[in-house]
């Protein structure tokens, strides 16, 4: 699952990077849970729980099936 996280995220890469923001991958846990840090624009802004949610967490439970939440570290 690991894998198809990392996949996952390369594709969602050039949004946050258009925007000067960055994510990177902490932990994939057994139970489907991904841990991220957003970095660059994105660590400060005050829409990073949107874009978490709503972007990084629906593409990722969209491609990964297995993935059952994303939060933020």
């Amino acid at each position: 699952m690991k894998e198809q996280v990392i996949k996952a995220l390369e594709g969602i890469r050039p949004h946050l990077r258009a925007d000067g923001g960055d994510v990177e991958l902490v932990d994939v846990s057994e139970e489907g849970v991904v841990k991220v840090r957003l970095t660059g624009a994105c660590g400060g802004c005050p829409m990073s729980q949107m874009t978490l949610s709503n972007g990084i967490e629906r593409r990722l439970k969209a491609e990964v099936p297995e993935v059952k939440r994303v939060e933020a570290v």
